[in-house]
């Protein structure tokens, strides 16, 4: 795939990310380099410890890198100030979380309806955007629901709801499968890709599963905090459906 600056989603440039542990450093991230294009699905692979969690945790303003350059949508957010990154989290960048994290007590539209409360839309704006992408999750007759009434597979799709809510250029899939069997995950990242392309948004899937990863661009696995493969292309990742 061939990209410009103006139509990456995301670009990592020689990030590094380092722990202090007692006199010891912990290298997460060691001199990362990695680009996402517009509408490009990336499934990010490597072992527990690898560093998938700390890049896409840089990736989505949620850490700081120790070093490096880190642009979102043409945002520069290496040196954001911490109000500046809660602005940039609520705005540019979306994020569906392993244990999904719904509020329990709301229903699946006030779900989608509290991330906009805070955010560019209010009121009626606020619950048009969410009755919109609850229908077209196929959701709409399971609006009123919380999410104990809601399927596993269900309550991902209003999480994925969730993290559009704000129309962002990046979204960031935290193990989306994991609590799902084979066929169910299968639907669910099939989902998440056909949902990303029909938006022009960019996602990254960090998994373990490796069955799923036939539904991405790209295949980038991480060992001990280094990219090693960032330009495996998935086989089957433009077949309709």
């Amino acid at each position: 795939m061939s990209t410009t600056a103006t139509d990456l989603a995301l670009r990592l440039e020689r990030v590094s990310k380092i722990y202090k542990v007692g006199d010891d450093e912990v290298i997460a991230l060691d001199h990362v380099d990695l680009t996402v294009g517009a509408d490009e699905v990336i499934a990010l692979v490597g072992p527990s410890g690898s560093g998938k969690t700390t890049l896409c945790s840089i990736a989505g303003g949620l850490l700081t890198a120790t070093d490096g350059s880190v642009v979102v949508g043409g945002q520069d957010i290496s040196r954001y100030s911490s109000k500046e990154l809660t602005r940039f989290r609520r705005d540019s960048v979306g994020f569906v979380f392993q244990t999904v994290n719904l509020v329990p007590f709301l229903s699946a539209r006030e779900n989608l309806i509290v991330v906009d409360e805070i955010g560019p839309r209010t009121g009626r704006r606020a619950r048009e955007r969410a009755d919109q992408l609850l229908g077209e999750l196929g959701l709409a007759q399971r609006s009123g629901n919380v999410p104990a009434q809601l399927s596993g597979g269900e309550r991902q799709r209003v999480a994925i709801g969730r993290a559009l809510m704000n129309e962002p250029r990046l979204v960031l899939f935290d193990e989306p499968t994991s609590a799902l069997d084979t066929q169910l995950g299968d639907q669910v990242v099939k989902l998440i890709r056909q949902e990303m392309k029909s938006r022009g948004t960019a996602a990254i899937i960090v998994t373990h599963d490796e069955r799923i990863t036939h539904y991405a661009d790209r295949l980038a696995r991480i060992v001990d905090g280094r990219i090693s493969d960032p330009g495996y292309k998935g086989e089957d990742a433009h077949q309709p459906g």
